[in-house]
């Protein structure tokens, strides 16, 4: 534990911005799972699920926490799916 005041606030605000970072990278992942899954079971609410999906990918890129490129191969993945 650091003894300056600003680094002992400097560890206390990354640890809520990785509690924030790893929830919404979390939340990404899930709803990828979640429509990949819909796809195999050839479910209903497969256009919603790839609207979440799509829109989770969105936010973590604009967050800085994905890369675009990676944010894009990612959707391109997605759609690739939906297509079949």
């Amino acid at each position: 534990m650091p003894n300056i005041e600003s680094a002992i606030k400097r560890v206390r605000t990354s640890e809520i911005a990785n509690a924030k970072n790893s929830s919404q990278l979390s939340t990404m992942r899930t709803a990828i799972k979640k429509f990949d899954q819909a796809v195999e079971a050839g479910a209903d609410n497969v256009d919603a699920l790839f609207k979440d999906a799509v829109k989770a990918i969105d936010m973590a890129e604009s967050k800085g926490l994905i890369h675009k490129n990676k944010a894009g191969r990612d959707k391109s993945r997605l759609s690739k799916k939906i297509a079949k």
